[in-house]
């Protein structure tokens, strides 16, 4: 299937943000929210979810700036994949990063939920507020329309900690936005249908 790609344009009076999304990339990535440690995370989800994002992001805070970013990858998601035929829908994934393990299971669904069980000390993240990553993780659920749900399930090095929670996301979205060729042109609901 080709075509699953969204352009998502967002300004506000806080932020400027332009994301490209192709769901049916092979993991390329641009990143330029001026935000390294931000930069960094995005381009591991993009990697591990093999699919390909450009973000051009300009914001007055990192709050402001991160939250938009979320919300405009939210909306892309979800234009993206369309009305949703033929997706696997739900999946997971757990990812090692030294000595941290993380643990991301979504259903893409429509049903914008978040559970997250986050546990970072607040070290090593070169001035990146580590509360955001949790704020990044619920407003792009809300906005995805996606259930998930996350667990750093251990570790001591917090960006250790967020780097495989961001690899578990890719690696989840991965699977779970993927075409099933068994189920072509249905949508994966006993209801026969799900929210864009």
């Amino acid at each position: 299937m080709t075509g699953r790609v969204s352009t998502i344009k967002r300004e506000t009076k806080e932020t400027n943000i332009s994301l490209e999304l192709n769901l049916d990339g092979n993991g390329s990535c641009e990143m330029a929210t001026g935000i390294r440690m931000f930069d960094h995370l995005l381009t591991q989800l993009t990697k591990h979810g093999t699919f390909d994002i450009r973000v051009s992001a300009t914001g007055d805070d990192q709050h402001h700036l991160v939250e938009d970013v979320a919300i405009c990858l939210g909306k892309a998601l979800g234009e993206a994949m369309g009305d949703k035929r033929g997706i696997s829908r739900m999946a997971d994934a757990t990812v090692p990063m030294d000595d941290a393990l993380a643990m991301v299971a979504i259903d893409v669904g429509g049903r914008g939920y978040s559970v997250l069980d986050l546990s970072f000390t607040d070290n090593d993240m070169t001035g990146f507020a580590i509360d955001l990553i949790r704020h990044f993780l619920e407003a792009f659920a809300a906005e995805a329309k996606l259930n998930l749900h996350a667990k750093v399930i251990y570790g001591t090095n917090d960006h250790h900690k967020a780097e495989a929670l961001f690899k578990a996301l890719g690696r989840a979205l991965d699977k779970a936005t993927r075409i099933d060729e068994r189920i072509a042109g249905e949508l994966p609901s006993t209801k026969d249908f799900l929210e864009s």
